[in-house]
């Protein structure tokens, strides 16, 4: 964060993105930007979605298994319910995302995912983020420290879709150095000028006279 950066919890006075003074005095424009989440932040809403994915994954899966007889120990990737519990997974993400921009985990945390090139979260977004690049994360486990790296402290699998994690009610003030005077200034050396044409325009039809 520069000097010329403000850290400012809550929604500010927007127009158009821009924040202008109205007081007599000169003005600069403020442009506001929602402020990226860091990487532990992120980790305690990671960390209490897997509280939440095991929580309801027992309740929802287990007693299935129980029923049907089948291991529930079976630790290989192509037993049942490695296949099931990385399909819940990555649904899980997936479509939290999609529908809601954030899972619960983020909910609590106030934060969203947004991306960077669109107005909207499409489907190729969420799933090149959400199921490609979390899986090249999950085998990779160190890979997710490149939140504290990358620019818009994006992760791998937000860098493949181009988003990132911001916080909902913090807002970033960057000033611009261009006074909104300018404008007027430009208005009055116009007016000016066509001041000038008319009173020229006059002088000639006094001379032809």
């Amino acid at each position: 964060m520069t000097n010329n950066e403000i850290v400012m919890q809550g929604s500010p006075s927007l127009e158009n993105g821009f924040y202008i003074n109205t007081s007599g005095e000169s003005a600069h424009e403020k442009n506001y930007a929602l402020k990226t989440a860091g990487f532990w932040v992120r980790f305690w809403a990671f960390l209490l979605d897997g509280f939440i994915i095991s929580a309801v994954g027992g309740i929802l899966v287990n007693p299935i298994f129980y029923l049907m007889d089948w291991s529930l120990s079976d630790s290989v990737w192509y037993a049942p319910i490695s296949i099931i519990t990385a399909i819940f997974y990555y649904s899980y993400f997936v479509l939290m995302t999609k529908f809601f921009g954030q899972t619960l985990g983020k909910m609590v945390f106030g934060l969203r995912v947004i991306s960077l090139k669109h107005d909207q979260l499409t489907w190729s977004d969420v799933l090149f983020r959400d199921w490609i690049g979390r899986i090249i994360n999950n085998i990779f486990m160190p890979l997710y420290i490149l939140v504290v790296i990358l620019p818009e402290n994006q992760g791998l699998h937000d860098y493949f879709a181009d988003t990132t994690v911001v916080h909902e009610k913090i807002f970033i003030e960057k000033a611009s150095t261009t006074p909104t005077t300018l404008p007027k200034q430009e208005e009055h050396i116009e007016i000016t000028v066509q001041e000038e044409k008319i009173d020229l325009a006059k002088l000639e039809e006094k001379n032809e006279q």
